[in-house]
């Protein structure tokens, strides 16, 4: 049975889609075979981030590690069981489409609160969740005093985590293993970062998840979009000589995998 990834967050721009490409293929690099689904139906940002990769590979005349892209189909509503949600259906036929070819398939999720979201939370056995290091993203979280010392109680996204455990345990299903990325760092404000910190490690006791490291605010992951590459295709493209950042980026990201410790993978690169 694949191993299901969901990478989520309820606000844009914490990341989601370059850390899901990122862990997506260094996954295929590793020799796993990878399925991704992006469930937002509108922008489709990861899915779009596939299709660049691919456009490269044929313009370039390479053949590089990637992970398979499949589309959530369109459903006729007479495929449908009396009362059966469509987007319910439509993901449940794409899971059951990739899962018995794949490892892992990893779940990119939209920046706001969807039916397939929700539906995809329940069925992550590792949730991902990027969160931008400032207290606007933490307080998708938790609400916080505005000192930003005392954590009143979990927020919208974490009760949406706390409905889809539920879910699972009711179903019998494993706990889903939650980690929750430090992403988009940047280089200073080391004020900021230490309540971030402190806050995160507070809120991780009370609510159960997992505080891990990810990618530093970096120019190199806006140039790699456009050609669907990333940190690992470098030297592939013909870059010899990685400089200081992009050498640390490779770092962080083999420090993210280690962290997210799923199962049967070890960085080996």
């Amino acid at each position: 049975m694949a191993h299901i990834i969901v990478v989520g967050n309820e606000k844009g721009g914490a990341g989601k889609s370059t850390v899901s490409m990122h862990i997506a293929t260094a996954l295929a690099r590793m020799g796993k075979r990878v399925g991704v689904l992006d469930l937002d139906l509108r922008q489709k940002s990861f899915g779009r981030y596939v299709e660049n990769r691919k456009a490269f590979m044929e313009k370039a005349g390479l053949e590089l590690p990637t992970p398979n892209y499949h589309e959530l189909t369109q459903i006729d509503q007479s495929e449908l069981k009396p009362g059966e949600n469509p987007y319910d259906h439509r993901l449940s036929a794409a899971i059951a489409a990739l899962e018995p070819d794949h490892d892992f398939i990893m779940i990119d999720c939209p920046g706001s609160h969807t039916r397939l979201s929700q539906v995809a939370h329940s069925l992550a056995d590792t949730l991902i969740t990027p969160l931008n290091d400032s207290f606007v993203d933490f307080d998708l979280l938790a609400k916080i005093d505005g000192e930003a010392r005392t954590i009143k109680g979990p927020s919208v996204y974490s009760e949406m985590v706390w409905n889809a455990r539920q879910l699972r345990a009711q179903a019998g299903l494993k706990p889903i293993d939650w980690i929750v990325l430090r992403n988009r760092l940047g280089a200073q404000n080391m004020v900021n970062k230490e309540k971030m910190g402190k806050a995160l490690d507070d809120l991780a006791k009370r609510i159960g998840f997992r505080v891990a490291p990810g990618f530093n605010e970096r120019v190199i992951f806006r140039e790699l979009f456009p050609r669907g590459l990333t940190l690992l295709d470098l030297k592939d493209i013909g870059i010899s000589s990685l400089n200081i950042s992009n050498v640390a980026a490779r770092q962080e990201l083999r420090d993210l995998i280690k962290a997210v410790n799923l199962p049967g993978v070890e960085p080996n690169f």
